[in-house]
């Protein structure tokens, strides 16, 4: 029998890879087709399963091909393989991010289309309002056309709401004086985006990870369980409140004693004013 060359044809080595490829890319699963891993031709994608990498790239323990990159943000680089155009959500905070995740791919186009947004993203005040509108005139046209937001419909805008629950207990109906606990946790509810542009690097995302900063959120919750922090963070970000509310009930009551546990819950509703 006659020993077959080790070194295969371009078309006979991708044919190693199925039709349609399923990846893990840092916990976030993604299904494709081949095709769509190669469309652009000198990208590392396009090196990596266009060559005969089928035994020799990392897989998970259900046999789906292993990146080690950013899971959420890899969702902007499979779209621009599909459309070669790249739409953002409104409010995007994450372009440094994906600028180096496209460079990383090796996406030489999407990189000069990311890089003046990032320069002027990184340029502005905390004063001044985020904006995302595309700029790049240096892009192709159809990369152009992918920014889909004017001035009016880019500024930053919406509703944060701020909740918590405390417990405080009266001795006496006629003290003056009530033992307050301290706040457990601080509520965030609002889009997502939003959110994390006012708070940063102290909202927990643990409870809701995975939704697109487009989306709303209730689940979201600060690392820290200081009201008047909170509140500097929102008023150096430009929000004022506008309307509040609380609710409070008697949830423990000692039959062989004075004192009563209430518990409380207040939302504060913030809205930014330019």
């Amino acid at each position: 029998m006659a020993v077959r060359d080790s070194v295969l044809p371009i078309s006979e080595m991708s044919s190693s890879f199925p039709e349609v490829v399923e990846l893990n890319v840092g916990g976030q699963v993604y299904v494709t087709k081949h095709d769509t891993l190669l469309s652009v031709s000198d990208s590392l994608l396009a090196k990596l399963f266009s060559t005969n990498n089928v035994q020799v790239l990392p897989r998970d323990n259900r046999g789906r091909y292993f990146l080690d990159r950013d899971g959420f943000l890899f969702r902007y680089i499979l779209d621009y393989l599909r459309d070669k155009q790249l739409v953002l959500p409104e409010h995007f905070p994450e372009k440094e991010r994906l600028l180096r995740e496209a460079e990383h791919f090796q996406m030489g186009e999407l990189v000069r289309f990311l890089t003046p947004n990032v320069t002027k993203q990184s340029s502005v005040t905390e004063d001044t309002c985020h904006s995302d509108i595309e700029e790049n005139s240096q892009s192709s046209d159809v990369l152009a056309k992918s920014a889909p937001y004017s001035v009016a419909a880019d500024r930053r805008s919406g509703f944060i709401t701020i909740g918590y629950r405390g417990s405080y207990t009266l001795v006496r109906d006629n003290q003056a004086d009530a033992k307050f606990r301290r706040v457990a946790r601080i509520m965030v509810c609002g889009r997502i985006a939003l959110t994390k542009e006012v708070f940063g690097d102290t909202l927990n995302e643990s409870r809701d990870p995975d939704r697109p900063p487009e989306k709303y959120t209730s689940r979201f919750y600060l690392k820290f369980t200081y009201l008047e922090q909170a509140f500097d963070r929102l008023s150096e970000a430009g929000f004022h409140m506008v309307a509040c509310n609380s609710t409070g009930t008697a949830t423990f009551i000692n039959h062989y004693r004075d004192d009563k546990m209430w518990s409380s819950y207040t939302e504060y509703i913030f809205f930014p004013l330019f």
